[in-house]
């Protein structure tokens, strides 16, 4: 089959690759494609079209899915058979997002992306083989609920030393990520509190307070953060913020905002503020900015973090740090919880801790993403002084203004055509906050260093962002 013609609507909320999908399997079930033809290939269509290839790509993965079409490695996209279907659908709403899909890029810019060549393998090792041994046979059994002891123990003196949190190992609860700590969280409180977080924000916050129907009131950042006037204008009583580094921004809440935010909570018994310190280990400018938990002297900041950007996602190993006032609630709602991370887990980790070797191991990725962090930010600056950054003094991504006429989902698409990834900051967005000009995370964390000045090149190359000559 040479082509494939389809009227594609581009006004219609409908999507084009819905359209598309559902022009195909109508055509198959019609029998105006008949059994066995070859669909063209995903370019070719995209060309005729004038329509994306991932558009394309999500169109037959669906197809695929359903059994409509057929692939064969390295030759193309056949169309099935459709007799032995138990039914056929006269028309499905497809759901936006087809997890089968998600695209591996030459040049990923994710900003979760993290450096793997720097890990410490025979270090982790050789803790790990010291502590599968028959001496250690009690880790079998199942531990204490809120995490071992030694790793609690290790995690207090590193969150003061580094953060200056106050707190007790008795304080600390150890969990497999924000998705299962959050809400045993909001369990804390009353089912009627209502919360507000940040926009752009972490999403999947979003999704868990959504899902245990709690109300939601996103309120907007700026450059000195949360803004906490438009938060006094709403009902929320708890508030989730990432004061040292908001994500996805990269804004600091500003001295003015902490003492605000902290008034803010201290005003009523039933106001709390969940401190999110994610990436706090990796700031390129300046002292490390302080948590809101060691500010705070009436006891209203739950403190969180992770060892997913410091050491590796897939450990997952996060904690939060209680005010002593709600221990006791925890206590009374948490009598048949289990920690989710594995005892052997923690005691590798708790002993990679003790001997010195997680710091050892942050102050060498420190230097790594900062070079990284330098290397992007003077390539951008030189090259293409016409694009402001913002949010580069800590984390592990900048964030670019594009003065494109095009929109970023179209930037978005064409780089992705090129195979580059790239996130526009809309893709972080609770609720649509209008911008003129189209804004991207860039992460450098994943990029090997030699390969950042091209990755960006390239990038600007295919918007057709002109290149400056740095001698001039």
């Amino acid at each position: 089959m040479d082509m494939l013609i389809f009227e594609l609507d581009k006004n219609t909320s409908k999507p084009l690759y819905e359209q598309l999908y559902l022009g195909i399997k109508n055509a198959i079930i019609s029998k105006r494609i008949e059994v066995g033809a070859k669909l063209p290939s995903k370019r070719k269509l995209a060309d005729f079209l004038n329509i994306s290839q991932t558009t394309i790509e999500i169109a037959y993965a669906q197809l695929l899915a359903e059994g409509y079409i057929t692939s064969k490695p390295r030759v193309g996209f056949f169309v099935e058979a459709i007799d032995d279907l138990p039914y056929v659908q006269k028309e499905s709403v497809l759901d936006p997002v087809v997890p089968v899909l998600k695209q591996k890029f030459n040049i990923d810019f994710h900003p979760g992306k993290i450096d793997l060549s720097g890990f410490p393998f025979s270090t982790w090792r050789k803790y790990a083989k010291n502590i599968f041994d028959e001496q250690y046979k009690e880790l079998l059994l199942t531990g204490h609920p809120q995490g071992e002891y030694e790793l609690r123990t290790e995690i207090a003196k590193y969150v003061f030393q580094s953060r200056g949190v106050l707190c007790s190992p008795e304080q600390i609860v150890i969990g497999s990520g924000t998705e299962q700590l959050l809400p045993m969280i909001t369990q804390l409180f009353d089912p009627l509190s209502e919360y507000a977080i940040e926009n752009p924000g972490y999403k999947t916050v979003n999704r868990i307070l959504k899902h245990h129907n709690r109300t939601i009131y996103p309120i907007q950042v700026d450059d000195e953060g949360l803004r906490i006037t438009d938060l006094e204008q709403t009902n929320a009583n708890i508030v989730y913020v990432t004061p040292s580094h908001q994500f996805p921004t990269g804004a600091v809440l500003s001295a003015t905002r902490r003492s605000q935010l902290l008034n803010w909570a201290a005003q009523q018994t039933n106001r709390y503020i969940i401190e999110d310190d994610y990436d706090s280990e990796f700031r390129y400018l300046g002292k490390p900015i302080s948590s809101l938990q060691g500010l705070d002297k009436n006891e209203k900041v739950i403190y969180m973090s992770t060892f997913t950007k410091s050491l590796m996602p897939s450990l997952r190993v996060a904690y939060f740090v209680l005010p002593n006032s709600l221990l006791s609630q925890y206590h009374k709602i948490f009598t048949y919880y289990t920690s989710t991370v594995p005892r052997f887990d923690q005691h590798i980790l708790a002993n990679f801790m003790r001997d010195g070797h997680f710091a050892k191991h942050l102050n060498k990725m420190r230097k790594s993403y900062k070079k990284k962090h330098d290397r992007m930010t003077e390539t951008l600056e030189t090259y293409y002084p016409g694009i402001p950054i913002s949010g580069e003094h800590a984390g592990m991504n900048v964030v670019i203004s594009v003065p494109n006429k095009i929109s970023e989902i179209q930037l978005k698409e064409k780089a992705s055509e090129h195979g580059i990834g790239v996130y526009p900051l809309s893709d972080y967005m609770i609720t649509p906050i209008d911008h003129q000009t189209p804004q991207f995370l860039l992460g450098f964390g994943g990029l090997e260093i030699e390969s950042i000045d091209d990755a960006i090149h390239k990038l600007m190359s295919i918007w057709n962002i002109e290149r400056a000559n740095p001698s001039n």
